[in-house]
């Protein structure tokens, strides 16, 4: 088997990142997308599809267990020439990620009202979420299958073939949300109902293009074939590095729930303002996030080479343009906070706490940037169980706890729990940007 992309330590940073970046940011507009052209029609709307997306976000980092594993595995192969099992790779984390979202989808159609239950969601917006995840829950297996095949793309070298069809994806959503939000060509408004089913079309068609790409583009294959006998060292080597790789995911997503729960408590113009500081502060760490992806695919081919120094100094000059854009977005979101806040609403409650919560956020941002960028470092390296371990000391004891006692306890609302997912993220930066800087990474290359 030949090697499909082709990646090293003279590849370019930017060259990797660019693509990935678009990517991403398509991949969120698909639900932020909905949450903005649903505001025209109903505010309880947006705040009901924001519940349900932080749910989605929990059960979605599922899927990341397999698709990083697949990635850092993969990475460090071709880094280091070995071919072998790199289709059985594939299939296993094609067909696991298929298995999984069957089991997400049927919890949810089982257990939705007391998901909404334990997260104290308002009584106004409960009959809006319920319909809006039971068609997105319906079609979660298509977010899982397009999240792997874009990992197996990107492990390849291969990343303008996610940001084509994520810009395919995201105008048959909008085109879609027009049709059926609104009613047009004879047919009937369904609202938030049209939402959520143009999002599950325009995904079902990005998956059919993304697997005939992948017959066409990868030296490798996906086929149930491989599956049979079951190849458990394979699926229990993607478990043993997925697993504690995605915890640092896991664990961040369920404090967010608790949060969530808590900023419930305060009421519906509470909810109304994550929403909107929650969709503004995805495009902030967007381009970090891109960057620390690119990243962690070069470390993994620089690992599987040997080539460990190059590897360290190939994270530490990552953090720079991450940190340095992530300032300047959030920057710009806080000083166009009025402008870009009255897109959704024109509540004046609304507008003054989102300004004050996007300032917090610019620190908030700093941190985060650290963190993206030395844990996926660490990942590659192989160094697994750190990152995962010091992510849920910090998530649930500094964010979660302090957000409870400055959102609640000391009644500073929803600026105390965006003070208090500050500290956590800027405490960890601090943490991993020592660790890195001592080595202690070194020497646990997984191959």
């Amino acid at each position: 088997m030949e090697r499909t992309g082709s990646i090293d330590k003279k590849t370019s940073l930017f060259m990797l990142t660019w693509p990935i970046f678009i990517e991403l940011v398509l991949q969120i507009l698909v639900n932020n997308v909905d949450q903005i052209m649903i505001s025209r029609v109903s505010e309880n709307a947006v705040a009901a599809i924001g519940n349900v997306n932080q749910i989605m976000n929990v059960l979605v980092i599922t899927f990341s267990v397999v698709t990083m594993a697949a990635t850092i595995l993969v990475s460090q192969y071709l880094g280091s020439k070995r071919y072998n099992k790199i289709s059985e790779i594939y299939s296993v984390a094609v067909f696991s990620n298929l298995a999984f979202s069957i089991v997400i989808s049927i919890f949810l159609f089982l257990f939705s009202d007391s998901i909404f239950a334990l997260i104290k969601l308002p009584m106004e917006l409960l009959a809006d979420a319920k319909l809006y995840m039971n068609i997105i829950g319906g079609g979660i297996f298509l977010q899982g299958n397009f999240m792997t095949y874009a990992a197996i793309f990107r492990s390849n070298g291969l990343m303008k073939q996610g940001m084509y069809i994520s810009a395919m994806v995201n105008l048959i959503n909008i085109l879609g949300n027009f049709i059926l939000i609104y009613g047009m060509f004879g047919l009937p408004k369904l609202g938030i109902a049209g939402v959520a089913i143009s999002s599950v079309v325009s995904r079902l068609i990005g998956v059919i293009v993304i697997i005939y790409m992948f017959k066409k583009k990868i030296k490798g294959n996906v086929s149930m074939k491989y599956m049979f006998p079951f190849p458990k060292a394979t699926f229990r080597r993607l478990m043993v590095i997925g697993l504690p790789a995605g915890g640092e995911s896991i664990s961040y997503n369920a404090s967010q729930m608790v949060i969530l729960t808590f900023v419930n408590m305060m009421g519906t113009n509470i909810v109304k303002v994550r929403s909107y500081v929650t969709i503004l502060a995805w495009f902030t760490y967007m381009f970090a996030s891109a960057v620390s992806q690119a990243n962690q695919i070069r470390v993994g081919y620089l690992m599987g080479a040997g080539e460990e120094e190059e590897a360290s100094k190939m994270v530490l000059g990552t953090l720079k343009p991450a940190v340095i854009s992530s300032i300047i977005i959030a920057a710009l979101l806080f000083l166009f906070s009025d402008s870009l806040l009255g897109i959704f609403t024109s509540n004046k409650e609304v507008l003054q706490l989102g300004k004050l919560v996007l300032f917090i956020d610019i620190f908030l941002e700093i941190g985060r940037a650290f963190n993206m960028v030395l844990v996926r470092g660490m990942q590659a390296a192989g160094d697994i169980k750190f990152p995962i371990f010091i992510g849920i000391l910090s998530m649930w004891i500094i964010a979660t706890f302090l957000a409870y006692i400055f959102g609640i306890g000391l009644g500073w609302g929803i600026a105390g729990v965006w003070i208090a997912m500050m500290l956590d993220e800027c405490i960890r930066a601090v943490i991993f940007y020592i660790r890195w800087k001592k080595g202690t990474w070194r020497n646990k290359a997984l191959i």
